[in-house]
């Protein structure tokens, strides 16, 4: 179990935890499901009506990173204001990434995707910062959706 004093990203989910975990646990190298906690009978408390079954809380790591979840319901939607930043090696990675990840087209800009439980991420390179500090570069960028490394490199 993670350490409640630490800072780790936990995540609501529609009903979908379960899934969601598993999910990001075969996309990223050395990730795990550590301990899922289902909600109990629905007949104990009316907050828990239609969730027997779900996941009450999760916590799982993604290549190395602690993360928590839950099923809370349609309550709460993720958007764009927080994203998760993957530092790639080279545009193989990327394009892995990219691949797995990126799920509504409507949603790509500037290295930046959507999955299909709308969880924002950004797929960059390994010194992006580098890749940023001349004006034909930012402008390449700008047309980008996914990032690619040598676009940037020769604008």
């Amino acid at each position: 179990m993670a350490d409640i004093r630490s800072i780790r990203p936990f995540l609501w989910f529609d009903g979908r935890a379960q899934e969601a975990m598993e999910y990001y646990v075969s996309v990223f190298p050395n990730s795990s499901i550590d301990q899922v906690v289902l909600y109990p009978d629905e007949s104990l408390d009316r907050h828990f009506e239609g969730m027997t079954g779900k996941v009450l809380t999760g916590e799982f790591t993604l290549n190395g990173t602690p993360f928590g979840c839950l099923d809370g319901g349609p309550q709460f939607t993720f958007n764009e204001s927080i994203s998760f930043v993957i530092g790639c090696d080279d545009q193989a990675e990327i394009d892995h990434y990219w691949a797995a990840l990126s799920a509504v087209p409507d949603a790509e800009a500037c290295g930046w995707c959507k999955d299909r439980f709308g969880v924002s991420w950004q797929v960059v390179p390994a010194g992006f910062d580098l890749l940023q500090q001349r004006p034909e570069q930012i402008q390449a960028l700008m047309h980008m959706k996914k990032i690619v490394i040598a676009e940037l490199e020769n604008a």
